[in-house]
């Protein structure tokens, strides 16, 4: 029995040395589930912070786009209108020479 005795005493130690092992691998498997969470938590706001940042520079390069499309479209109608308005002067002028020829001898 003094052999029985020890060989199990052995595998019980061996057992018990196998579940420290294989806790101790289950702690480390937790860490290092706990840091990847944490790194895919880190690059989620990253890349959402980086969203925010490009969605702001392109709200701007659009409102800078608008005005000056606007700014263009102004220019062009206040530039036909002026030619518009020349135009009609001078046709106001010579109606009325027509008229002052048309009454004076």
């Amino acid at each position: 029995m003094d052999v029985s005795s020890r060989v199990l005493s052995e595998l019980a130690s061996r057992e018990a040395a196998l579940d420290a092992q294989i806790e101790a691998a289950r702690e480390e498997a937790k860490r290092e589930v706990e840091a990847a969470e944490q790194e895919a938590a880190r690059i989620l706001r990253d890349a959402e912070a980086q969203v925010q940042q490009l969605q702001a520079q392109h709200d701007q390069a659009l409102a800078g786009e608008t005005q000056r499309i606007r700014d263009e479209a102004r220019t062009q109608a206040q530039a036909q209108a002026e030619e518009i308005r020349n135009r009609a002067q001078g046709r106001v002028q010579q109606a009325a020479e027509q008229i002052l020829r048309a009454v004076l001898p």
